[in-house]
């Protein structure tokens, strides 16, 4: 993304719209259209200029427990930053890694992975990841329960410019 955005650039149809997709990425454009009382070549012109500009993708979002990954740690690893992108390159190729980013320090990384069996985890917190060279793992903690996951977050109404301010 890495573009700058100022809230100005969205009003309360730009809000209006992107709830329509979140609730349902799959609704059509004239659904929207006749679900907003506007024109669908309006709420085309506006999904495309929202994805041009990087607001947000349409993408499938798998459900880790459809296919027995019913275990998620979260895990933060202090690594050697001479080795960086060695190690990111690496990270970035494990499939269990769900999610991966820097951590508050400088040489810290924040990640999520998930599991089918305990056992599986086991042997990634213990022996696959302090197996990359310049990895240590700090600590981590098991989440029982996602309560909001970041394919489910979407801006209040207030970083829209036209929405209603009460």
């Amino acid at each position: 993304m890495g573009k700058k955005m100022l809230f100005s650039q969205f009003d309360e149809l730009d809000y209006l719209i992107i709830n329509e997709l979140h609730k349902n990425a799959r609704v059509s454009a004239s659904q929207v259209a006749r679900d907003l009382k506007i024109k669908e070549r309006t709420v085309r012109k506006r999904i495309d200029r929202l994805i041009d500009m990087g607001i947000g993708r349409l993408t499938f979002v798998i459900e880790p427990q459809a296919f027995g990954y019913g275990i998620a740690v979260d895990i933060f690893l202090s690594i050697d930053a001479s080795c960086e992108d060695d190690i990111l390159k690496q990270l970035m190729e494990i499939p269990q890694i769900s999610y991966l980013a820097y951590g508050q320090g400088s040489n810290d990384l924040s990640l999520e992975a998930r599991f089918k069996t305990s056992e599986e985890m086991y042997e990634f917190l213990r022996r696959s990841l302090p197996a990359i060279p310049g990895v240590q793992v700090k600590e981590f903690t098991l989440v029982p329960r996602i309560l909001r996951n970041i394919d489910e977050w979407i801006p209040p109404c207030e970083d829209f410019s036209a929405c209603d301010k009460e």
